[in-house]
């Protein structure tokens, strides 16, 4: 498994301790250090289930200079999205957790449940 891992995030900070509470092996990626390539989030993003957008954290500064606010979510702009997260990894969701084909955004329990 890997945790897209922020450690100034409580909510990522808090899905690392239930890894280690849990006695999971994992490994720690500090995306911000080491952001993921396009692919790496089109990879993901698969696994997911999800769209560029629904990862995007848009009340971060960068994004509204960047005005993903009027950028349409849409299959002709989704390049576009994912080439922005991959350009400005502040804009991630986190944490993220890949395990093998699933992949979940950890920000709750639940999510962590899913995955642990």
């Amino acid at each position: 498994m890997e945790i897209w891992h922020n450690p100034r995030c409580s909510k990522s900070r808090a899905a690392k301790k239930a890894l280690d509470d849990s006695g999971a092996e994992y490994t720690e990626r500090r995306y911000l250090d080491a952001p993921p390539t396009a692919a790496e989030l089109t990879e993901v993003l698969g696994k997911l289930g999800a769209e560029p957008w629904d990862i995007t954290r848009t009340a971060e500064p960068v994004a509204k200079e960047l005005g993903l606010a009027d950028l349409p979510r849409d299959a002709a702009n989704r390049e576009r999205w994912i080439g922005l997260l991959a350009d400005n990894p502040v804009l991630i969701q986190r944490p993220i957790l890949v395990d093998g084909q699933t992949a979940v955004v950890g920000r709750d329990e639940e999510a962590l449940r899913r995955i642990v």
